[in-house]
């Protein structure tokens, strides 16, 4: 009996996942010469034979992770290969748009293409079941979480982002406590609902949303569901956030330019949610404001593995009805295995694999092989939730209730996350 239940804990889908993104974390660390050829194409390399030959080499590459998760896992393998061919095009395809110097200078970047091919293909085509077998959008994005860890270096973190740690810190506790507060009490959505719904708008989007999911054990249509509207509400944002920039910060700040750069690159790290798309948002507006945003944006990454703890602990107390009586084993049980690799990753990395190696004569970081990796699941993951996505089951009646308490939690989101960018760039920090 303890042997069985040993297994249940260990051996199952998500520590697979922790085992395959610490296969490629180790392999980038041991061959980082190879592991930075795996890249998808773009304008540069798209006359090359080398261009090509790296992305036959990416798409070997990632089959063979799809593979051995479906056949370790005892999975049906038929129809595989010719499906993920098609997503791998979809997500090139975004690569290479993604890659074009004018989408680069205005922040449009790959997940954005990603996603919205991936609705394209849903939402006029419709997806044949041929294509399904290979769409597992939490696969890769798990994945992608974990290589994420490797480019959160601790002490990069807090050598620069103490301000950025302290509006994370505060911003995160008082958003996800309104967002799950107003779901249930105004618009009566369900505790599930409401936590998913919390998390994506006050942590960081898709990742909290996956990985409040995976901790309270809810169900997928809600989880494809919360998805969607964080996708849906963060393309607008994208340019909305920057022209809202532009137009109030020179007002309260209209001598301290670089307090209306802080400010702003606070305000977009905080509230928009992919790091990728808060780096181009912040970058339009200046390089500080564009450093500010990433600062912001990776402190929040960090509060991912204490906001998954803490969820955890309260759906377990939840369930038991007191605390004393919540074992250890169900909290553990509840934490998304996931995560527990993120911040693994990260520390692996901020201790032994903070610097770079020398690569055809230039120095490249390993966090930056480590990024690519991130970049390339994400686009995969956003092709597969374009694909998930239905515009016409976002706006069914029986979703209403969700769709108005997601964008009251992300009104409240960008108006408190500006007062309190103003106080702490704006006024504490200058």
């Amino acid at each position: 009996m303890k042997t069985r239940k040993l297994k249940a804990l260990f051996l199952n889908e998500e520590w697979l996942i922790v085992l395959l993104g610490f296969v490629i974390l180790a392999l980038i660390a041991i061959f980082p010469g190879f592991m930075n050829d795996i890249k998808m194409l773009n304008v540069k390399t798209l006359d090359t034979v080398n261009g090509w030959l790296n992305a036959a080499y990416t798409f070997v590459f990632l089959f063979l992770i799809i593979l051995i998760s479906a056949l370790a896992m005892k999975k049906p393998v038929k129809g595989i290969f010719v499906s993920f061919l098609v997503i791998f095009v979809l997500t090139m395809v975004a690569q290479l748009l993604a890659s074009i110097p004018f989408c680069k200078e205005y922040g449009l970047e790959s997940v954005l293409f990603a996603v919205l091919l991936g609705l394209i293909v849903s939402n006029v085509f419709g997806v044949p079941e041929w294509m399904k077998p290979a769409i597992q959008s939490e696969f890769y994005i798990k994945i992608g979480i974990i290589c994420l860890g490797a480019t959160i270096i601790f002490g990069e973190i807090i050598k620069s982002g103490a301000y950025g740690l302290a509006q994370a810190l505060l911003v995160v506790l008082v958003v996800w406590y309104f967002a799950f507060w107003a779901s249930r009490k105004l618009f009566k959505v369900d505790d599930e609902m409401s936590t998913m719904i919390a998390s994506s708008v006050s942590i960081c989007g898709v990742s909290a949303a996956i990985a409040t999911c995976g901790t309270i054990r809810g169900n997928q249509k809600k989880l494809s569901y919360v998805i969607s509207l964080v996708m849906v509400v963060a393309i607008p944002m994208l340019y909305i956030m920057p022209l809202l920039c532009d137009w109030i910060l020179p007002h309260i700040f209209p001598n301290n330019e670089l307090a209306a750069q802080q400010v702003a690159g606070a305000w977009l790290g905080g509230t928009i949610d992919t790091t990728a798309a808060v780096a181009a948002s912040g970058a339009l507006l200046g390089e500080v404001a564009g450093e500010t945003a990433v600062i912001v944006k990776a402190s929040q990454n960090v509060l991912l593995g204490l906001a998954a703890f803490a969820i955890s602990l309260f759906w377990s107390v939840r369930d038991t009805g007191n605390v004393m009586e919540t074992k250890g084993s169900v909290i553990w049980h509840r934490f998304p295995k996931f995560v527990l690799g993120m911040v693994v990753a990260s520390a692996v990395f901020s201790i032994w694999f903070k610097g770079g190696v020398e690569i055809d004569g230039a120095m490249v970081k390993y966090k930056a092989i480590a990024k690519n990796f991130q970049g390339i699941f994400f686009s995969i993951a956003f092709v597969c939730i374009g694909l998930e996505t239905r515009f016409k089951e976002i706006f069914t009646k029986e979703n209403r209730a969700s769709l108005k308490a997601f964008l009251t939690a992300q009104t409240f989101n960008i108006i408190f996350t500006f007062i309190v960018a103003v106080t702490i760039f704006g006024f504490i920090a200058n």
